[in-house]
């Protein structure tokens, strides 16, 4: 995309009306918050759908492999981001990549919402998979759209934007964890739907009066011969695709845990070819250049906290489930609640945040110092839950009271790591492949919980301590590295802080 039609589609956004912030971040804001509302709901009792016995509603899986296809399940959501990112540069722009995205995503819903077996949970994941890569990556690429470049608000209305991620986080597992729970899975299900439906009246009906040309024009657009020869080459990869996979599911060959074992392949090299695609680029220029090299460190940061941060939707549930003392101060707390954890801290802490950043202004810390505080955080959270297991071992339940404090360091870190990195990353973007790298962050989650997948089959009660311990101790070691390199990666950055 021209500089031209930057400075355009910002003059074409109305720049007051939502809290100092363009109108169009209410249009987004409010957009995200229902998608997320439908995702998180849907996450916070997914394992224990997968893992609870049939006569409870559940799948009936055993353990491990559940954990580590919810691990495989958010991987390919964001792995997915590549083909969301790649349309809406190349096809039909971020706008409607938002909105086919919601559509596919509340049908994926619908699908989990109808009891069914194994085969349908299958279906639902490919519909929220592929939707979710068209949504997620592409509604942060608009937020970034409607700033100038250099306009000084663009930090602080990305930590708006991501307190509006973080309250239909927080509220889902509420209502979906709390009717999921209770009464059905489905039930559950069908309110994650009805969520993203509510996202999707409010993009239709507030986008065109609040974001102008945000969102309408593909950063580098295919010509119509181009568009042809893509999609008889899609469509032929389709078919393909499709037919090894009925061929090699039908010989045995391709189960459960061949399954998750290519995701974990797939979440290290696509990454890295993406990043020697856009790095060899001949519309990448040598300042772009630079600043992809910088990005590299920052990449493999945020996997390592996102290694951490996602395990509270696996690991930690399943520690919640089984491991806390659930009657606590009177009150029987619902294990899903627990995933609400990390969005009421943000929720509560965002807005601290985004003002430090403003008030410090010139004086705050550089973007690869925030990302390295924000991993010896991360870390701090997986050292705190060694405290209970050493006082009171392994088969005592645990005060609960550990698992909020686990959250919230962890939350401290996200808030110094996750709107940064989004913001960071409209910034670094080569401009012929800004929508694309900002799929591109999202392959540091996909990348993160394919890792993910094959660990956590390693954790058992009596692992806990060299568990947690281990992971702990590595992203600290890793954050205070990328402290010392700091002053080398703002070099590459040309000029971006």
């Amino acid at each position: 995309m021209a500089t031209i039609n930057k400075q355009k589609i910002v003059d074409s956004v109305p720049q007051k009306g939502f809290f100092g912030n363009p109108k169009g971040l209410f249009t987004l804001f409010f957009t995200e918050f229902w998608e997320r509302f439908s995702y998180y709901g849907m996450k916070a009792i997914l394992v224990y759908y997968m893992y609870y016995e049939v006569s409870k509603g559940g799948l009936g899986l055993d353990e491990p492999t559940a954990l580590a296809l919810v691990s495989i399940y958010g991987s390919l959501v964001y792995m997915s981001g590549i083909i969301g990112g790649w349309l809406a540069d190349r096809i039909f722009g971020t706008s409607k990549a938002v909105f086919y995205g919601g559509i596919l995503i509340m049908l994926g819903h619908i699908v989990l919402a109808v009891p069914g077996s194994l085969s349908m949970f299958f279906v639902s994941m490919v519909l929220i998979v592929l939707g979710t890569g068209l949504l997620k990556p592409n509604v942060s690429s608009i937020v970034g759209e409607i700033y100038a470049e250099n306009d000084e608000r663009r930090d602080s209305g990305f930590s708006i934007f991501y307190m509006g991620i973080n309250m239909g986080a927080f509220l889902s597992p509420f209502v979906v964890g709390t009717v999921g729970m209770d009464y059905s899975f489905h039930l559950g299900f069908g309110l994650a739907a009805i969520g993203m439906l509510i996202g999707l009246i409010v993009f239709v009906t507030t986008k065109k009066k609040n974001l102008g040309l945000a969102g309408t024009l593909p950063a580098n657009p295919l010509s119509q011969n181009e568009k042809k020869k893509v999609f008889t080459k899609l469509g032929i990869a389709a078919l393909i695709i499709a037919a090894i996979i009925g061929v090699t599911a039908s010989a045995g060959i391709l189960t459960i845990e061949t399954f998750i074992n290519l995701v974990g392949i797939l979440g290290i090299v696509i990454p890295t070819l993406y990043f020697i695609f856009m790095y060899r680029s001949p519309k990448t220029t040598s300042v772009e250049r630079s600043r992809l090299i910088a990005y590299i460190p920052l990449f493999i940061a945020a996997v390592m906290f996102w290694a951490i941060q996602e395990q509270g939707a696996t690991i930690l549930a399943s520690y919640a489930d089984k491991r806390t003392q659930l009657n606590f101060a009177g009150i029987e707390i619902n294990p899903a609640w627990f995933q609400s954890l990390n969005p009421l801290f943000i929720i509560t802490l965002a807005p601290v945040f985004a003002w430090l950043w403003i008030k410090l202004g010139k004086r705050q810390p550089t973007i690869p110092q925030k990302f390295s505080i924000g991993l010896l955080f991360a870390g701090l959270s997986f050292l705190v839950i060694l405290l209970p297991v050493y006082f009171g071992g392994s088969d005592a339940l645990v005060n609960p009271l550990w698992l909020v404090l686990s959250y919230f360091l962890v939350v401290l870190g996200e808030l110094c790591l996750s709107p940064v990195g989004l913001s960071a990353t409209t910034k670094l973007a080569p401009a012929a492949f800004s929508a694309q790298t900002m799929s591109l962050w999202f392959l540091a989650s996909a990348a993160a919980q394919a890792l993910n997948a094959q660990i956590v089959r390693f954790y058992t009660p009596q692992t806990e301590m060299a568990y947690f311990g281990v992971i702990g101790v590595a992203s600290m070691v890793l954050g205070l590295v990328l402290m010392v390199l700091s002053p080398k990666i703002q070099g590459y950055m040309k000029g971006i802080r």
